[in-house]
């Protein structure tokens, strides 16, 4: 081969695009039919471009990311097209030959890094391991080297953070050694697979940030998946919507985002929460005090009584304050939302006020004070219920939806035995299930339909506080917007006041009447919602709004 012919042969691979997806299909195998997951795909991202995949859980992003890496499971069928990497077919390799690419040449950062990491190896072995195995480097080679790509993601103290395991780092740190070992054979390809929503709005944006700086600094080409319309906007060049398997849109991310044409873009846009747009319940005009949490403080790991009497100054080190000094109060009818990064305090609280967690201070509700958890009886835990974050942890997946609502039927006599299954009905309507949903176990719904069974067991007790401890983190954009607008309907026809602890500002300026900001276990900040933007905000809660990505979506879309 001539020196033209070469120059020629790598000019030719340099006009190539990074990823060539074309007309690509894909299916599964089960029991009684072949399910279609991906139709007829065309995705192209040029070299040193990032191109974002938009869509709701079930419209199979991660089904084209797992094509892509040649991860696929066994009742995976292929039936149609070409995936290429800087044009090179891929469907046509080997196992062994893929095991070669993944990690030389494209990585993949995972949505949750604590699976992405093993739990039983130091930080720095793993980061190490790819580099050997890629890059043939020595043991000692790698982990220098594996210090300088730990330190390109800002973390302060690389060496210390290469010696510690998975469990001892924050997510925001495993998610950072995640992207660190992804970079660190300089691939021509990254995908991300929602890197990011395992991770507080703070956390969140440092990563989308070093994302961005390494981009710049590497020109690699990336694949971002997500449903986060607004930090797709912030990082991506082009975007493709993916319906139920079907590309339905695709284009720049300014053009398709400001001037959507597929009626489910529009509907996915539409969904996005507007801060300048309240739907919440009007507040009430003349508003009394529900609940007041006077000086209440939360101490994990406090000192035995031992070691207070013999040993008082280092017992004052021991643990720490989950939550210190707390003071603010809950309205009747109000909605107050309750915002801050991971580790602020907010579930702390949110147990305090559910009597799941022991306390100093007091509480002081409907006027009656309850000065510890031991204190707090049965009629206070008939009128404050909680929703947790997961409904998969707090339903259990051995009973019946229908037994599942009638506990706290049962549990408070709140009708008689022979209404129960009606009021079962009646409570699967109003949080609009049908009511044969009765019959079905939690693992027969969807992640929006579990967490609105979740929300009727609450409101069956008719409380008059429900605590909503991050109740829309885990939902697709449409059903969080769905969930938010049921409980500001709940609110309006049942009268009951509502915390809503969440790190997603956009979506509680349009729901809360006040916002309480927690940090480090304070409260730092106190406001009613139209004074969020005013220059007397705590730097904190400023930092809080600066972070979150902002997509404002048209007002009027006609949706088919």
């Amino acid at each position: 081969m001539t020196l033209q012919t070469m120059t020629q042969d790598v000019i030719a691979a340099a006009e190539k695009p990074a990823l060539s997806i074309i007309d690509y299909s894909l299916s599964y195998k089960t029991a009684n039919r072949l399910v279609s997951a991906l139709k007829n795909i065309d995705l192209t991202i040029p070299k040193g471009k990032t191109v974002g995949l938009v869509g709701e859980s079930g419209s199979g992003k991660s089904s084209m990311a797992w094509s892509v890496m040649r991860y696929l499971p066994p009742n995976a069928v292929e039936t149609g097209g070409a995936i290429r990497l800087a044009g090179e077919e891929l469907l046509d390799h080997t196992p062994w030959q893929m095991a070669d690419i993944r990690g030389k040449r494209m990585s993949m950062v995972f949505q949750d890094p604590s699976t992405s990491l093993n739990p039983t190896i130091r930080l720095g072995e793993q980061i190490a391991e790819v580099l050997m195995r890629h890059r043939g480097l020595t043991k000692a080679q790698a982990w220098a080297e594996a210090e300088v790509a730990l330190a390109r993601t800002g973390i302060t103290r690389p060496k210390e953070m290469l010696q510690r395991f998975p469990h001892e780092a924050s997510g925001g740190e495993k998610q950072r050694v995640v992207i660190a070992t992804a970079f660190a054979c300089e691939p021509e390809l990254i995908i991300f697979d929602e890197p990011t929503t395992a991770l507080d709005i703070l956390t969140a944006r440092q990563i989308l940030d070093l994302f961005n700086q390494l981009r710049d600094e590497t020109n690699v080409s990336a694949l971002y998946i997500s449903h986060d319309l607004g930090l797709v906007s912030r990082v991506v060049d082009e975007v493709s919507v993916l319906h139920k398997g079907v590309i339905v849109e695709r284009g720049l991310v300014g053009e398709v985002f400001a001037r959507p044409s597929a009626p489910y873009t529009k509907q996915l846009i539409g969904a996005v929460p507007n801060p300048d747009r309240f739907i919440g319940v009007d507040a009430p005009a003349e508003p009394k005090t529900l609940i007041r949490l006077d000086g209440i403080g939360v101490h994990y790991g406090a000192p035995s009584k031992i070691q207070k009497m013999f040993w008082p100054e280092d017992a004052e080190k021991v643990g720490f304050w989950g939550a210190k000094d707390v003071n603010f109060e809950v309205r009747k009818g109000e909605l107050l939302g309750v915002v801050g990064e991971s580790g602020s305090g907010k579930s702390t609280i949110a147990k305090v006020l559910a009597g799941l967690q022991d306390f100093e201070g007091k509480l002081e509700f409907d006027s009656k004070t309850v000065g510890s958890r031991k204190a707090i009886d049965r009629a206070y835990r008939r009128r404050v219920q909680i929703v947790f974050q997961h409904p998969d942890a707090s339903l259990n997946p051995r009973q019946k939806i229908g037994t599942i609502i009638a506990r706290p039927l049962k549990l408070y006599g709140v009708v008689p035995r022979e209404k129960i299954k009606a009021r079962i009905a009646e409570l699967l309507e109003m949080v609009r299930l049908p009511a044969e949903y009765a019959d079905r176990y939690p693992h027969q719904l969807s992640g929006g339909e579990k967490q609105r069974v979740a929300i009727a067991r609450a409101f069956a007790a008719e409380p008059e506080l429900v605590i909503c401890d991050e109740v829309t983190a885990a939902l697709d954009v449409s059903v969080r917007a769905a969930v938010a607008e049921l409980l500001v309907k709940l609110q309006k026809d049942t009268g009951a006041a509502c915390v809503f602890i969440t790190h997603d500002l956009n979506l509680i300026r349009q729901l809360a009447h006040r916002i309480a900001v927690m940090h480090h276990g304070k409260l730092v900040d106190f406001f009613d919602r139209p004074d969020a933007r005013s220059e007397d905000r705590d730097p904190y809660t400023k930092a809080l709004l600066d972070a979150v990505p902002v997509h404002t979506p048209v007002e009027a879309f006609e949706i088919a």
